[in-house]
């Protein structure tokens, strides 16, 4: 038997890498051979998932989500650059996990983006997942050379704090993307604006008390109409379009710049080349942090299931509230996870969820594939 290892991250606990290679460990151990293929979802670990795929990683200096700089990389291959918003200006870039709900912003993605376009790539992939800011986007664009001004010509930093005070938006300098196709991976269908929109719903996750959710909701509204008064005329049809209120409105900006918002899950299946990899293999284990009733509406294990069929699918979780009975609607032969083999939260013990995925190897390498 040959087994394709494809897990997304385990958040808090492992990388996708480290989930599969645990597993692999496992799976060894019951003498079953296995390729390992770390996926990512448009969230944290994409720009992993594209190194593991044989995309070449580079080192850069950005801004992290409250300006502190920081370290972080893209990944370059066949004429695509990928940039990921969690390692450049993520939740897990604010210093001692502090949320900045109003002073968080974008502009490390930006400056990421910057230096990726020194490389000449014909496609550019924005991974959206992991945000810590609701700026509409604002500071992504300041690192690209667009400049925000208030009613009196005063230049604004960019972040959720100054959006209710943009009555100006300047492109002249900005950097020309024209010739780069923007491919915007999310799964957030959400619009920018109002109780679906992007400080509503992801607000509260970001820190964001609920009269700074109406201050950003305002800001974002009074953004938009400095948008169209400086010459987007479709920035308001933009707002109200799917998507754009993913990454606290970094979607909006990204869409304003020409880009196409794709399912992150379906995304990276495809430029990791899932499809190809099995006629070759005789089951699948995918996995993510937590499987429950909303992993069978686009999340990447119910999505890789699908794109599987009929090769049988194994699902690992961290935790797992999927009734059985509903196993086989999402996908899958069979969910293991660690929550039965321990009463321990493993999602902040790396060590404790690396045993047990080395354990759950071992039982599955040992049970007769059942196809489904």
């Amino acid at each position: 038997m040959r087994v394709l290892l494809a897990p997304d991250k385990f958040k808090g606990s492992l990388t996708a890498a480290e989930v599969a290679d645990r597993l692999a460990d496992g799976l060894a151990a019951a003498g079953i051979d296995s390729l390992r293929m770390p996926m990512a979802d448009g969230g944290d670990g994409s720009v992993d998932a594209a190194v593991a795929a044989g995309f070449t990683p580079h080192p850069v200096t950005v801004a992290g989500a409250s300006g502190t700089p920081r370290y972080a990389r893209i990944a370059v291959g066949d004429g695509t650059a990928v940039v990921e918003v969690a390692n450049t200006c993520g939740l897990a870039t604010l210093p001692n996990g502090r949320k900045l709900p109003l002073d968080a912003s974008s502009l490390g993605v930006g400056q990421a983006i910057s230096q990726a376009l020194r490389h000449r790539p014909r496609r550019l992939v924005l991974a959206l997942g992991g945000s810590a800011c609701t700026d509409g986007g604002m500071g992504m664009l300041a690192a690209l050379g667009v400049t925000f001004a208030d009613a009196s010509g005063q230049r604004l930093r960019a972040c959720g704090r100054s959006l209710a005070r943009v009555h100006t938006v300047d492109s002249s300098r900005a950097v020309r993307l024209s010739e780069v196709d923007i491919v915007v991976a999310s799964d957030v269908t959400n619009p920018l604006l109002g109780p679906d929109g992007a400080a509503a719903v992801y607000g509260p996750q970001k820190g964001a008390t609920e009269s700074d959710v109406r201050f950003l909701d305002d800001g974002l509204r009074n953004l938009v109409r400095a948008f169209v008064r400086s010459g987007y005329p479709d920035a308001a049809t933009v707002a109200a379009s799917s998507g754009a209120g993913s990454a606290g409105g970094i979607g909006f900006a990204a869409l304003l710049l020409g880009g196409t918002i794709v399912s992150g899950a379906e995304f990276f299946l495809e430029l990791l080349e899932f499809d190809r990899h099995l006629p070759d293999v005789d089951l699948v284990i995918t996995g993510e942090g937590s499987i429950d009733e909303q992993t069978a509406h686009g999340k990447l294990p119910a999505v890789l299931a699908a794109r599987a069929h009929p090769t049988p699918v194994v699902a690992v979780a961290g935790r797992n509230t999927l009734p059985r009975d509903h196993w086989h609607r999402a996908g899958f032969t069979a969910v293991y996870s660690l929550g039965d083999y321990t009463d321990s939260n493993t999602a902040d013990d790396p060590d404790l969820t690396s045993r047990l995925l080395t354990r759950i190897g071992r039982e599955i390498g040992g049970i007769p594939v059942i196809s489904g």
